[in-house]
């Protein structure tokens, strides 16, 4: 697999934390190699302020987030992805449209901010959890030599990638 950039879209059911985190993290780290996504099964009207608010205080530009259907890239003039990975374990469960381009997927779940209970304070670490283990996931990922490496080898290791514990801080 040798491109000049490679397309991935990250799918949650709601598309409002995980997917768009991930989404605005690949898009910072993948420097122009990658061009990130993000959508869902069943999206919500808009991300939560957590999410916005998390990523803002961590520098990312905040202006593409917003919750939509993965039928947005499913069709004839969706861009073609490449990789497509599931955040969460409800939409690895669902039956995924088809993706233009037999992109190489798997599964990178991890636990849902939203539904963390408690003081705010404790809802804001939930949210900057989800960001340190899949911040260590897609740096992991950008560094792997896609070109060098054929499609089996990938596919071995992005599976591993989503089974590696986010190292502590």
């Amino acid at each position: 697999m040798t491109k000049d950039r490679y397309n991935v879209l990250f799918l949650c059911t709601g598309n409002s934390a995980r997917s768009i985190i991930a989404e605005a993290i690949l898009n910072q780290e993948g420097a122009g190699k990658f061009k990130a996504y993000s959508a869902g099964s069943k999206p919500g009207t808009a991300p939560p302020p957590n999410t916005l608010d998390l990523l803002e205080g961590l520098n990312h530009d905040i202006g593409f987030a917003r919750s939509k259907s993965w039928d947005e890239f499913s069709g004839p003039d969706a861009p073609k992805m490449d990789f497509v990975f599931t955040v969460c374990d409800n939409a690895a469960a669902e039956e995924c449209p088809f993706w233009p381009g037999m992109p190489m997927t798997a599964h990178w779940g991890v636990p849902d901010p939203v539904k963390a209970e408690g003081s705010e304070a404790v809802k804001r670490l939930a949210f900057a959890e989800t960001y340190r283990m899949l911040r260590s996931r897609i740096s992991i990922f950008v560094n792997l030599p896609i070109a060098t490496l054929d499609r089996m080898a990938l596919q071995r290791n992005v599976d591993t990638i989503g089974k590696a514990p986010a190292p502590a801080n």
